[in-house]
């Protein structure tokens, strides 16, 4: 198992290798999905129970790192 950040874990024997948090089976994409459409931060922590606060601003962090990077158009 990888840690990324000290929240987000990339295990290849678990939900297919997806990032998730904690170790759970609570994918990045679930949360980032859940506040894309509309749902607060504590929407999302009643939602999900076993989340912490932080758990939703290391998702927003890893997915801004996932996207920061170069784009070359030719």
């Amino acid at each position: 198992m990888t840690k990324i950040e000290s929240r987000i874990t990339v295990n290849p024997r678990q939900c297919g290798g997806r990032p998730c948090i904690r170790g759970m089976r609570i994918r990045v994409i679930d949360v980032l999905d859940l506040l894309a459409s509309g749902l607060s931060a504590e929407d999302v922590l009643e939602e999900l129970p076993d989340l912490e606060s932080e758990d939703i601003t290391a998702c927003l962090r890893y997915a801004s790192r996932r996207l920061d990077h170069p784009v070359l158009a030719a």
